[in-house]
């Protein structure tokens, strides 16, 4: 698995944003949801790896591999794939996934991380720079009091 750097980027923004148009008026429960599931995932994976339960990390790792790459995660997404696919290729072997405790270690801050993200992306108190400027939407943030333009 690719060691994910403080300074990669979490979000690809133009995914994020084309999931938002594509979802339309739907985005925002949407990304309630995958902030909900996503929790719920978080924890079963733990929990799985806790237990040493190569099945139960599966569906979960499965389920947000593809809520993050919905969004434009890559960084979760492709955490969540090499958990899933790990936990399967340790099923086939009939092996404990031990050699996985790094990777879901690294699983919650990463997803918490990007729920941050999203967050500052979604809140309309933010004001961001241009769709085709590629920094996170931290980077340019400007308050804007209520009845203030």
């Amino acid at each position: 698995m690719p060691e994910i750097e403080p300074s990669e980027e979490l979000v690809e923004w133009a995914e994020f944003e084309s999931a938002r148009e594509e979802l339309g008026a739907g985005f925002a429960r949407i990304l309630m949801y995958f902030r909900e599931d996503g929790a719920k995932s978080v924890e079963a994976i733990e929990t799985a790896m806790r237990e040493c339960d190569a099945v139960g990390l599966v569906t979960p790792a499965h389920t947000l591999k593809g809520e993050a790459f919905q969004f434009g995660a890559r960084p979760l997404a492709e955490l969540a794939e090499h958990i899933e696919l790990t936990a399967r290729h340790y099923l086939e072997m009939q092996m404990t996934p031990d050699e996985l405790v790094p990777e879901v270690a690294k699983l919650r801050p990463v997803f918490e991380a990007t729920l941050a993200l999203f967050e500052q992306a979604t809140n309309p108190l933010v004001q961001r720079r241009a769709p085709d400027d590629n920094r996170a939407p931290d980077d340019n943030v400007v308050i804007r009091s209520f009845g203030q333009g």
